[in-house]
């Protein structure tokens, strides 16, 4: 029988969560089975074979995020409704730090669905009726509000009979499926700057742990622990110490790569085939300040070909050398194979915060092509065909000199994209049989300048950002046989959400201003649209019970995150936050 308390870890009282007065409804929890066969690897690797579950963060492993679901679709599209509400915690600030915020993505598993919010609590939630979802247990950490820097969650792993889920405070939880029962909870933190925002990856019987904390001067990493006992089986760093390959592209006196960045804040994708996993890494620290880190700054701004069993850095490829802009690229990649100028290729694709869509050959890291997707892009004057580096890139030079150059002598400049991107981390799409990759973000510019002072803490920018003008959101279709941009349409506020791509020839999307939309999966057209009246900034997904397809977004929450991005759409300022998972479904 699951858990009706609501538990915390260590030695924190249990609160009850809900009432254990209705006997009735025990008697129904107790004639109802509530466990699933247990999350394997082999699962894992054929979570396709499953299409009315969500058992991963991508869905699979190879980051498409594509359903085959198609109950729902165009011709219906327009009686889709709110099948119902669940309301989840996670929403109170910590002290003087900032409201949490929803950014996680739910995984279902035969009709129960496991979320968190952003205080890293985890809740699982019985959707099997369609007309309403009921919180079996709900798990607190017991996250300090009054120190955590970055109060956001971004979803939990599922393996075995247990739910894994990473906390902002440095520690990896295991949980039993059914109860609720914390299983074992081990502090990874082996510096104060260490933090989890990403959800976890389950490779093999490992548990792969993003580390961040890059903008409050972290040296960041990734980590294998065991999923039995959370014991570490590897380490990798994205910002290389004296001695390793790429430490030379640090050429600053004063060791800047101690605090050098490079965060995985966002899970990455797999492939079983080659054992490879591809992660993307933040910017460098401090982000704005490129003359305290002269050099190519490696290995941030870049994707990671990484040896799932060892830890190796296999490839790797830079986007933004000596990044001044934050153009971290943390965002997903999506892992296909298409025929490009009739030559099969193995490819990898990525929105990347820069603006541009880059395809790479997967097999080594090679440039294939880049794409602009976004209107407003001023801070170089294009990717290199060759290359795939920024046409001002100098290899020679400490410092890179792009289209739009920050100093520390200079003034405040206008950089597009916004320093949030373009597609920042907010996952991307993939549509196998149509070829297409889908992408959503910000279309808009901020205004920059380099402060010096502002390094040490308790955050390491090295300037300010500022926004004067209106930021709009973008959503837009890469062709993946051609490399080119095939239909974008703008939108009216900023998209944080990420998308999902079904075979019902839809693309689903969430705003700013709280409105969630179905578009046309080629002219990405709106056809059906609904507003829950709080932030959209987690991504959707869809699943099935007893042949029904439903369509579920965590909403709400970190209003005030969302300031810069909407300070100058003075009709959002009274926008609330809030914290509500969203179901909908056709009559």
């Amino acid at each position: 029988m699951p858990s009706l308390f609501k538990r915390r870890t260590g030695k924190r009282p249990i609160r009850s969560l809900l009432s254990v007065a209705a006997g009735g409804i025990i008697s129904a929890l107790l004639s109802s089975p509530l466990t699933a066969a247990e999350v394997t690897f082999d699962r894992l690797k054929n979570a396709e074979s499953e299409p009315g579950n969500w058992l991963t963060n991508h869905k699979t492993y190879d980051a498409k995020r594509f359903s085959p679901l198609d109950q729902i679709n165009q011709s219906n599209i327009k009686n889709l409704h709110v099948a119902f509400v669940v309301q989840l915690g996670g929403t109170e600030p910590g002290g003087d730090k900032p409201h949490s915020r929803q950014q996680d993505t739910p995984l279902v598993e035969d009709g129960f669905l496991y979320t968190t919010d952003g205080w890293d609590d985890v809740y699982k939630i019985d959707v099997r009726d369609g007309r309403k979802g009921r919180i079996l247990w709900k798990m607190d950490p017991g996250v300090d509000k009054s120190t955590t820097s970055y109060p956001s969650n971004r979803g939990v792993a599922l393996y075995g009979n247990s739910v894994i889920v990473l906390t902002s405070d440095g520690r990896v939880i295991a949980i039993d499926k059914e109860t609720g029962k914390v299983l074992w909870d081990k502090d990874h933190k082996i510096a104060a700057t260490d933090l989890f925002t990403s959800a976890p990856l389950i490779v093999k019987d490992m548990i792969i742990v993003p580390g961040s904390g890059a903008d409050i001067g972290g040296r960041c990493w990734l980590m294998a622990i065991d999923a039995k006992t959370g014991n570490v089986r590897w380490r990798t760093y994205s910002v290389p110490a004296p001695g390793e390959p790429g430490h030379e592209t640090w050429v600053d006196d004063h060791n800047a790569w101690k605090t050098g960045g490079g965060a995985f804040w966002y899970v990455g994708a797999y492939e079983p085939a080659t054992n490879l996993m591809y992660f993307g890494t933040g910017q460098p620290t401090p982000m704005f300040d490129p003359e305290y880190r002269p050099g190519d700054n490696l290995y941030t701004n870049s994707t990671l070909a990484i040896d799932a069993d060892t830890g190796k850095i296999v490839w790797y490829f830079q986007y933004t050398p000596n990044d001044q802009f934050d153009y971290d690229e943390v965002g997903s990649h999506m892992i296909y194979d298409v025929t490009i100028n009739g030559a099969p290729r193995k490819v990898l694709a990525h929105y990347s915060r820069n603006g541009f869509f880059y395809m790479l050959d997967r097999t080594n890291g090679s440039f294939i092509s880049a794409a602009q997707y976004v209107e407003n892009l001023n801070w170089t004057k294009g990717i290199d065909p060759k290359t795939g580096k920024p046409v001002e890139y100098d290899p020679s030079k400490k410092l890179q000199h792009y289209a739009v150059v920050g100093n520390r002598a200079g003034g405040q400049v206008d950089v597009c994209p916004d320093v949030a991107g373009g597609v920042n981390f907010y996952p991307t799409a993939l549509h196998p049989l149509k070829h297409l990759a889908y992408g959503a973000g910000n279309d808009g510019c901020a205004q920059l300048k380099v402060d010096e002072t502002r390094m040490g803490g308790p955050f390491w920018n090295g300037g300010i950002p500022t926004r004067n003008k209106r930021t709009g959101g973008v959503i837009a279709a890469i062709d993946l046989t051609t490399g080119k941009l095939k239909a974008t349409t703008p939108l009216d506020y900023p998209d944080n959400s990420g998308v999902l791509a079904t075979a019902g020839g839809l693309v689903f999307s969430g705003t700013l201003d709280g409105t969630f939309t179905a578009f046309d999966d080629e002219n990405l057209k709106p056809l059906w649209s609904f507003n829950v009246g709080t932030a959209i900034t987690a991504p959707p997904i869809t699943y099935s019970v007893n042949g029904k397809q439903y369509v579920a977004v965590h909403v709400g929450g970190g209003n005030n995150w969302n300031v810069g991005l909407l300070k100058n759409a003075p009709e959002l300022e009274n926008l609330e936050g809030g914290s509500s998972l969203f179901v909908f479904a056709l009559d």
